[in-house]
């Protein structure tokens, strides 16, 4: 985006569409990470387990240390030990520069981006510099 643009730049036109792809709570570390390494993805969402629930989200920092780090087996570790919930998610039609203070400040690296009380997409910090055309 250059300094002598109007247009404001919303987060459903840089966020990578279809980039929702969820797991149980319940699957295992193994599983999740075979679901992730299948789909060339670093994060899962964490399904709702009723209507009045939150989304959860594992990345692979949850792995290193939730299953790494511990020792501990990825067949016995269950994604709801080491999720972290709920998720902060992004409305679609939000400023991206209001987007990246939210991610930035909170110390994430992605979110799952809302619209209508979906998930449509996923848009992380790193996405904004390399896959977009923003500068």
């Amino acid at each position: 985006m250059t300094s002598d643009s109007t247009s404001i730049i919303r987060a459903r036109n840089v966020m990578r569409k279809g980039g929702i792809v969820s797991i149980d709570g319940m699957a295992t570390a193994r599983e999740a990470a075979a679901k992730m390494r299948s789909e060339k993805i670093s994060c899962l969402i964490v399904e709702k387990r009723n209507i009045e629930d939150a989304w959860g989200i594992v990345v692979v920092q949850d792995f290193i240390k939730g299953v790494i780090i511990p020792g501990r087996s990825p067949a016995e570790v269950h994604i709801y030990e080491i999720m972290t919930k709920p998720v902060i998610t992004v409305p679609a039609d939000m400023d991206i520069r209001y987007v990246a203070r939210l991610i930035h400040r909170a110390g994430i690296r992605r979110a799952p981006v809302e619209d209508g009380g979906e998930l449509i997409g996923i848009i992380a910090l790193s996405s904004l510099i390399l896959d977009n055309e923003l500068f």
